[in-house]
């Protein structure tokens, strides 16, 4: 899965999990002459983690300016000795909201659970990474399975490298002002850059915060279910959609379109994975397929609709990412680069998922039913108490 799609003026590549994805990104980060922004939500202590380490560390010893943002959640095991490998090296890392008290719900505390869950990377203003995948060994170590996560990266060349690099240069930006203020330090003359969109209408970076960009994810989404006219294929780690993208899907379904969904058959965060459970019987009972994988993690963040538009991110279709997290997605309207990601995705189901039958959930399973409602209303009590309980 290496092929280069031309796109308007840019060239995308699909790459699929980190066997693809560490070392084409490394490649790049060798290559770099000038700049290397990186932001992930995990940056882990092994043998992937040590890879793009030392990547950004020679890049640095040979003058380029890198800049890597950690969330300081999702980042929180990095020992320390690691953070001053890299700032010896004259790596400059930064950490979004390091901070975070898991003893009080709190709206105020609980505001720290707006985390960065973007995967992004660029080098030199010239090529770009938008990912789901995490700086980790994707092959789980505390499971038997030998299979790595399935999970997507695009690589982009073109001019759509200008928001990309634009958008992480305004977040690098907003992060050293606030790490500043929070020092007491006073700061003048600084001027936050604002990304400026692409040029190319078939490409379109999607972001989420909480302030202009709050529904923009979700609202593409929604867009594409409406205008679907054949089939609709949503491939995601953490599935817990509101209301409306609920209600989307079964209209799409009721008007004769194929939805196909491909969720989490291992339980990895038990809450979330049986909160998904309890949307099936409704999801089922209007017409629509619903995959668990099982051959590892599902950790994607993809769709395709139509064989014709699709999305590849970090981005997950749940409550923690749609309305709290700082997300990116890439969104392509090219039907060779949808088509790839869709024939990727059907291998998958075809060869490493199970189709759940119309019958789960019913009174057979009652003790699983019973687990799926208590952990959905676990999940909506969470949500609510940030304010977000009418969304789900």
């Amino acid at each position: 899965m290496t092929r280069v799609f031309q796109v308007a003026e840019n060239q995308l590549m699909l790459l699929q999990n980190g066997v693809a994805y560490f070392p084409q990104l490394c490649a790049d980060i060798d290559a770099a002459q000038h700049s290397i922004y990186l932001e992930t939500y995990i940056l882990a202590a092994d043998e992937t983690g040590r890879m793009v380490s030392d990547a950004l560390c020679r890049a640095a010893g040979r003058g380029v300016v890198v800049r890597v943002l950690l969330d300081g959640y999702g980042s929180a095991e990095l020992p320390l000795s690691w953070l001053d490998e890299l700032l010896a090296a004259k790596v400059e890392v930064q950490w979004f909201r390091r901070e975070i008290s898991p003893f009080t719900l709190r709206r105020s505390r609980m505001r720290r659970l707006l985390r960065l869950h973007r995967k992004l990377a660029v080098m030199d203003g010239e090529v770009a990474f938008v990912a789901g995948i995490n700086i980790i060994n994707d092959v789980s170590s505390r499971e038997s399975f030998s299979f790595p996560r399935l999970d997507y990266a695009v690589r982009v060349q073109g001019v759509a490298v200008g928001e990309i690099h634009a958008t992480m240069r305004h977040l690098w930006g907003v992060v050293t002002w606030a790490n500043f203020r929070q020092r007491g330090k006073e700061i003048r003359h600084f001027v936050l850059e604002r990304a400026k969109p692409a040029a190319t209408p078939e490409i379109s970076l999607l972001l989420r915060d909480n302030l202009r960009h709050r529904r923009d994810i979700e609202g593409a989404y929604l867009k594409a279910i409406a205008e679907a006219q054949r089939e609709i294929i949503i491939a995601n780690a953490y599935f817990l959609p509101g209301r409306a993208f609920r209600q989307a899907l079964i209209q799409a379904a009721q008007r004769g379109i194929r939805v196909v969904l491909l969720l989490q058959g291992r339980v990895e965060y038990r809450l979330q994975h049986y909160a998904t459970h309890a949307l099936y019987d409704q999801l089922l009972a209007a017409g629509i397929e619903i995959y668990e994988y099982q051959a590892s993690f599902l950790h994607a963040k993809v769709a395709v609709v139509d064989g014709l538009w699709a999305t590849v991110g970090s981005s997950n279709i749940d409550p923690f990412s749609l309305l709290l997290a700082r997300e990116a997605n890439l969104e392509v309207r090219d039907a060779g680069f949808a088509g790839e990601l869709r024939a990727s995705l059907l291998a998958a189901i075809a060869d490493d998922a199970v189709r759940v039958g119309d019958g789960y959930g019913v009174s057979g399973n009652w003790i699983g039913k019973l687990v799926a409602h208590i952990s959905y209303g676990i999940v909506r009590l969470l949500i609510g108490l940030l304010g977000y309980g009418r969304s789900i």
